[in-house]
């Protein structure tokens, strides 16, 4: 059986308010667990609770209530033992922009007690490991954002870390670099046995990363497995509807509800989404329904199941329309 690397049980944190504004429960009886070696991606909009998770677990943050251990250690009570086990990557960049890339290296290696030579030696390795080689003695300011990035993961690793935390590794990078980055986890994961714990806002990267999946709501856990598991639980296929008016008065809603085969139907500004037994027979109906109350349509789509229906599944709500509002 298979120990956990992170377990975080009943995990409750308010903010206190705000000038006109009412205190803020970023965490509301959080429970996540992290099996050794493998990938999780906690998936979820900006504002669900991902990074404050994050600050909890790696000691950056105390919870009001409930209990953490990571790598074996209490976050409460044995922080100094969490912060040698542990690599954290967080969302902004942590390298100093005048420092050169080795610079950064060796600082960080001397902070966590390697001797200068050992520090010196491991600083290189990173640097070759990452691609950063010829880059190495230049000022971290004169990098792109995919080298930066590279460099940052490359920090969290000096140390030879259990169990490494990734805050949002990807956001404002180009594809090339993003997929750089994701080929690097997945190599960490997979051949070096390392417990990745992933936060992350994209749908894509959480398909393609996690080995484990966390869905995160307004501060719980609503969905866990595997990303094919999760995606298999659906059953039928999705039929999304581009309507060219907004359905403001809930007639489409009320008109797909009363169609055989359809179910879950959910209805955002111009977008109309709803699970159906057999695609290639629910969208002739559906056309034909709208067509016969007059209600013009711009585009219809016929998917398998995807993350976005799972989180649909488990919130009542797009994860698109959740993060642009987000």
């Amino acid at each position: 059986m298979a120990t956990h690397a992170v377990e975080a049980v009943d995990l409750v944190k308010t903010y206190p308010a705000g000038r006109k504004k009412p205190p803020l429960r970023a965490l509301d009886g959080l429970t996540v667990s992290v099996p050794e070696g493998i990938v999780l991606g906690l998936l979820g909009p900006n504002g669900a609770g991902k990074s404050t998770t994050v600050k909890i677990l790696t000691t950056l943050s105390r919870a009001d209530s409930g209990s953490a251990r990571v790598a074996g250690y209490d976050v409460g009570q044995e922080q100094d033992k969490v912060r040698h086990a542990i690599g954290y990557v967080p969302q902004k960049s942590s390298s100093d922009p005048m420092a050169t890339g080795i610079e950064n290296l060796v600082l960080s290696g001397r902070i966590f007690g390697l001797s200068r030579p050992d520090a010196i030696r491991r600083a290189n390795e990173l640097l070759a490991r990452f691609g950063l080689t010829e880059h190495g003695g230049r000022p971290v300011r004169t990098y792109s954002g995919g080298m930066q990035r590279k460099l940052d993961v490359a920090l969290g690793l000096v140390h030879r870390p259990k169990v490494l935390f990734l805050d949002e590794p990807t956001t404002g990078l180009d594809p090339e670099a993003r997929a750089d980055l994701w080929n690097e986890v997945l190599r960490m994961s997979g051949q070096e046995g390392l417990t990745v714990l992933l936060t992350t806002h994209y749908l894509e990267e959480a398909d393609r990363l996690a080995g484990q999946l966390a869905i995160v709501d307004h501060g719980k856990i609503v969905a866990e497995g595997t990303p094919e598991a999760l995606k298999a639980g659906l059953r039928g296929d999705s039929v999304q509807v581009e309507l060219v008016d907004p359905d403001t008065d809930g007639t489409v809603r009320t008109l797909l509800r009363q169609l055989s085969g359809i179910g879950e139907v959910i209805v955002e500004g111009n977008v109309l989404r709803a699970r159906v037994d057999r695609g290639a027979t629910a969208v002739p109906a559906v056309l034909g329904a709208l067509e016969d109350k007059a209600i013009p349509v711009a585009a219809v789509t016929v998917s398998r199941p995807s993350l976005d229906d799972v989180y649909l599944q488990h919130t009542g709500r797009s994860f698109r329309i959740t993060e642009e509002a987000a």
